[in-house]
């Protein structure tokens, strides 16, 4: 049987479709098709896909082959070091899976939501309203929350915008927390745009969107990106 020479030639081409001996002549009009190096993204690894608003999603390295949670490309290249990093941890005893940064005054809404949902889907969370004491800087409760959790995620919100804006967040120390890539930017009711208005590091670090998705959506990637 013919074999499709995609995986080592690709069909970024009409020609170079018609010269596979097993897609020859089935070129349906697709003029190119992205290109990704492993780990991210490569055609051998048989993930399925879709297209959804213009882009291909995909099923993560980490995915299990029962999983229906897929990824668009700047997501996998996003989380991909995280859960490289995560695996490394997976050895330490007595972690959270997950430590959840927000702003104080979202606590007891899309924060509380947002830990709600994680809980449900079985991720261990550690979450000011049970384990961060008061009156510490957000630094103070990132650095702390990311030495007792396997990675950390910010529920980035106009609330916790205007926190870093009046807290000033010093570009140095935030440098050091993001070069650990342990660290998922979760964008609700704002965008990126904003964020790196007053914090260029972290605004510059794409993550995943509330918005663009349901909380169930990203809270479920977050699930598979923190499972064994």
């Amino acid at each position: 049987m013919a074999r499709c020479t995609a995986p080592v030639q690709g069909h970024r081409t009409a020609s170079g479709r018609a010269n596979c001996p097993a897609c020859g002549g089935g070129y349906r009009g697709y003029s190119s098709y992205p290109s990704y190096s492993a780990p991210y993204y490569s055609p051998s690894n048989n993930y399925s896909s879709r297209s959804s608003g213009g882009q291909t999603k995909t099923k993560a390295r980490w995915s299990s082959t029962s999983s229906s949670v897929l990824y668009t490309p700047s997501e996998i290249r996003t989380l991909t070091p995280v859960r490289e990093n995560f695996e490394k941890r997976l050895g330490l005893l007595d972690l959270r899976d997950v430590f959840l940064c927000h702003a104080w005054d979202d606590r007891k809404g899309s924060a509380k939501e947002l830990y709600d949902v994680l809980k449900s889907k079985g991720v261990t969370v550690w979450f000011s309203e049970k384990d961060v004491r008061l009156g510490t800087s957000l630094l103070r409760e990132i650095d702390k929350g990311l030495a007792n959790s396997r990675i950390g995620i910010v529920l980035v919100t106009p609330l916790f915008i205007e926190r870093v804006k009046g807290e000033g967040i010093a570009e140095k120390e935030l440098s050091a927390l993001l070069a650990r890539d342990l660290l998922v930017p979760i964008i609700h009711n704002t965008t990126f745009e904003n964020l790196r208005e007053v914090s260029p590091l972290l605004g510059s670090r794409s993550g995943l969107s509330i918005d663009e998705e349901s909380m169930d959506d990203v809270a479920a990637k977050i699930a598979e990106l923190v499972a064994p």
